[in-house]
């Protein structure tokens, strides 16, 4: 079989990064999801933490601070503004998920990798949800030190910057079941039978 990628987009609280885990270790294959991080700074030469910063959200403010000449006392601007712009970074963070689609097999978390790889025949695109109750009592499970009305708070800022994010770089709905090959329901299903089950696409649409 030619190189295979699952892409999970997920809503928060909902456990599809521990789906993509999941996938990733019963499949034998690489798991990337702030790996993608290191290996854009890496293609780019633009330091890690420029796309920490960026992470599935619109950066704001701007990240230079302006430098002053110690001559002249002139501000001296980046080399390009547009090196680091929100964009550029998109980029980036692009190409190393089509390069990874080239070569290897790999279970990919987020950052539009559903859109970027829309062209590529060897994909699963998985979005997993949940009810919002059932998110909040998983945020609140795993950041002990929330109360209720923190977890709900939490999770709508969360969702809402990610699907800015995909809005802006996709022009489409981050919801929309039409991005996606399977859309799952953790809670109705358990994550046992979501692995299961995009296993089983797997096996349907990419063959043996």
């Amino acid at each position: 079989m030619k190189p295979f990628v699952i892409t999970v987009a997920r809503g928060y609280g909902s456990g599809g990064k521990t789906i993509g885990k999941m996938l990733a270790e019963d499949l034998g294959v690489k798991y990337y999801d702030m790996e993608l991080l290191r290996l854009a700074s890496d293609e780019s030469g633009i330091n890690e933490h420029l796309f920490a910063e960026a992470d599935e959200k619109l950066k704001t403010p701007r990240l230079f601070k302006p430098r002053k000449s110690a001559y002249t006392g002139e501000v001296i601007p980046p080399d390009s503004e547009d090196f680091v712009s929100d964009q550029n970074l998109f980029n980036y963070q692009a190409k190393v998920i089509r390069d990874l689609a080239e070569k290897e097999s790999c279970v990919i978390i987020g950052r539009c990798a559903d859109f970027v790889l829309k062209d590529y025949k060897n994909v699963v695109r998985v979005y997993v949800h949940a009810p919002f109750d059932y998110c909040v009592e998983k945020t609140m499970m795993v950041h002990g030190n929330m109360d209720e009305e923190e977890a709900k708070r939490y999770i709508r800022k969360v969702d809402k910057r990610r699907g800015d994010y995909y809005l802006y770089f996709t022009g489409r709905d981050w919801h929309n079941a039409d991005n996606y090959d399977l859309c799952l329901n953790s809670s109705d299903l358990g994550w046992e039978k979501c692995v299961a089950l995009v296993k089983a696409y797997m096996e349907i649409k990419l063959g043996d």
